[in-house]
């Protein structure tokens, strides 16, 4: 983990970039939605697929679109609309119950800043930064599955848990590239570094892997 070198990190990003490419929600929604839509969007996409994901926050948005709205809406009317993403009922819940804080405590807007945004229910640091990275533009490195699993692969980290790689990451990680690396690495994870049997044959980076880890691969 020490050895790692801007420079590495550098030519990893890049190729990644290059080669692969956007493939996440996030990419997509930090486009095309204002900061609640990609705060409600990122609390429902927890534990659950993109593809699922963004087809119910479509849905959803079509007939709760503010904040104002949401903070208004009743529990058994949300439900059907996202029952197929799972965990439906907690997250139900706290997208209504978040709305209403952002009405009464924020005047409907999405705050920018870490602290506030972990204090609204569903929103753990993952949430937060996603939010502070898509909606906002700001430096914060929001670490999922893939971010954790690849920055271990790669050596660049010796992590047990998301949130060590995060504070570990902030401390190897030049600034100017903390907005880009959760769209890179995830969108690696899901086309070549996959949990098992990743496509190392194949893999853009493999000569800058140290595939920690990797038992098994294709």
């Amino acid at each position: 983990m020490g050895q790692v070198t801007h420079a590495d990190i550098d030519h990893v990003l890049a190729i990644l970039v290059k080669k692969e490419g956007s493939l996440t929600m996030l990419g997509r929604m930090g486009e095309k939605y204002d900061p609640f839509k990609v705060l409600i969007s990122t609390i429902l996409s927890a534990r659950a697929k993109d593809e699922v994901t963004e087809i119910l926050a479509e849905k959803l948005f079509e007939k709760y679109d503010t904040a104002e709205k949401l903070a208004r809406a009743k529990q058994k009317d949300v439900i059907p609309i996202i029952k197929k993403i799972g965990f439906y009922n907690a997250k139900s819940k706290n997208i209504i119950e978040t709305a209403k804080i952002l009405v009464e405590k924020y005047g409907g807007r999405v705050p920018d800043t870490l602290e506030q945004l972990t204090e609204l229910p569903g929103v753990g640091r993952k949430v937060a930064n996603c939010v502070l990275v898509y909606a906002y533009k700001k430096d914060a490195i929001p670490v999922d599955i893939h971010v954790h699993r690849i920055s271990n692969r790669l050596g660049w980290v010796k992590t047990k848990t998301p949130e060590e790689t995060e504070k570990t990451l902030e401390k190897i990680l030049p600034k100017k590239h903390w907005q880009a690396i959760n769209d890179a690495l995830v969108t690696h994870g899901k086309t070549i570094c996959a949990p098992v049997s990743p496509w190392c044959s194949k893999c853009p980076i493999a000569k800058h892997c140290k595939r920690t880890g990797v038992v098994r691969s294709r």
